[in-house]
């Protein structure tokens, strides 16, 4: 007995995704069955998103920080991310414009979707991050707790120093950060179907450690 083949997608949806993403026709159905031989069941859970972070980040405590990156992708619903999401975050993470994926990981760090970004909020995704990649990182003396980060990050970027920063605060103020260009310029490279999963988080490793 062989395995179940993957039915291709639906014209409507082929067109859906090629309307909503930087891939071609080809690609997409490309991504469609990988993504269905990774995932039979057609999604993918938190638990198992957890466990694929935790063979990337093995040092530390990658749990929480995927969890955070899990809601960032699960934009329709709350415990599984479907096909669709991984496609869309995908297309933002490794083609979109250096606006898109500041916009994207300003979601990311919007963790209540009330359009900023608290100091609270912040400091619980540095401290998920530092948690993740344990003492792997060798950092500077202002930079080395995740209150240091954070505090060093408002400081730059707060430009009406109201506690929170807006979109464009963010956006701007990460742009003007020489190690974020850096590390937003690497996700330009090729992007493989051989694996969508860890394809995607190797994207994605990349955008977590934007303030670390």
């Amino acid at each position: 007995m062989g395995n179940k083949p993957v039915a291709k997608l639906r014209s409507t949806d082929l067109e859906y995704f090629r309307q909503s993403t930087t891939f071609t026709d080809a690609e997409i159905q490309d991504w469609y069955k990988c993504f269905h031989k990774d995932c039979p069941n057609g999604s993918l859970t938190l638990d198992e998103f957890k466990k694929i972070y935790a063979q990337f980040f093995p040092a530390g405590d990658s749990s929480t920080f995927a969890e955070y990156v899990f809601r960032r992708f699960a934009t329709n619903h709350h415990d599984k991310i479907s096909f669709g999401d991984f496609l869309i975050a995908l297309s933002i993470t490794a083609r979109g414009t250096l606006d898109e994926k500041l916009d994207w990981t300003f979601g990311l760090y919007d963790t209540d979707g009330d359009g900023f970004i608290s100091r609270n909020e912040m400091f619980n995704i540095v401290d998920s991050i530092y948690k993740m990649v344990g003492s792997v990182m060798q950092l500077p003396e202002d930079e080395s707790t995740p209150q240091k980060r954070t505090d060093k990050i408002f400081n730059t970027f707060d430009m009406d120093h109201d506690g929170k920063l807006s979109r464009d605060e963010f956006i701007q103020g990460a742009k003007s950060d020489p190690s974020i260009m850096n590390l937003l310029n690497i996700d330009r490279t090729p992007i493989s179907t051989a694996n969508p999963i860890r394809s995607s988080n190797n994207t994605l490793s990349s955008m977590t450690r934007l303030h670390t």
